[in-house]
């Protein structure tokens, strides 16, 4: 499991914890392989060879200044339990493998933890995805007769 990012203010603020935009996680990801700053549901976001890994949380249950960061469900629960006044959940986003983020409670050193691990999650996804296509597309085909 990936280290945890942490957010709470009793750590000291050696990770210059304030309200954050999402130019800062802009700048996070233009800094990473492969990154494309675009939209999704028409609010801005990162994506990685076309999927979305970061994005400003668009449905109306997210409160607003909200990040929506792709994860394992584990780490996102854990990080939910561990941190809750920093990461949240709401009923819509349950089934998805992600937590959503409270940009003004977040340290920038958890934010870019964050941001790192959704961008290698992803990228890992698509090139096990891609491993597995072009494994089913060399076989070759038995001889009827």
């Amino acid at each position: 499991m990936p280290r945890r990012p942490t957010s709470s203010a009793r750590e000291g603020d050696g990770g210059k914890r304030s309200g954050h935009t999402f130019a800062a996680v802009e700048a996070i990801g233009r800094a990473l392989p492969d990154v494309e700053v675009t939209t999704a549901w028409g609010q801005p976001a990162l994506k990685v060879h076309g999927k979305m890994f970061v994005c400003v949380a668009s449905h109306k249950s997210a409160e607003p200044n909200s990040l929506v960061v792709m994860m394992a469900f584990a780490d996102r629960d854990a990080l939910v339990e561990d941190d809750p006044a920093t990461y949240y959940l709401r009923k819509h986003y349950l089934n998805h493998p992600c937590v959503l983020v409270r940009l003004t409670r977040i340290r920038l050193d958890a934010l870019r933890d964050l941001v790192v691990g959704a961008h290698r999650l992803v990228n890992v996804q698509m090139r096990s995805k891609s491993d597995i296509g072009s494994q089913g597309t060399s076989r070759p085909l038995r001889d009827r007769r």
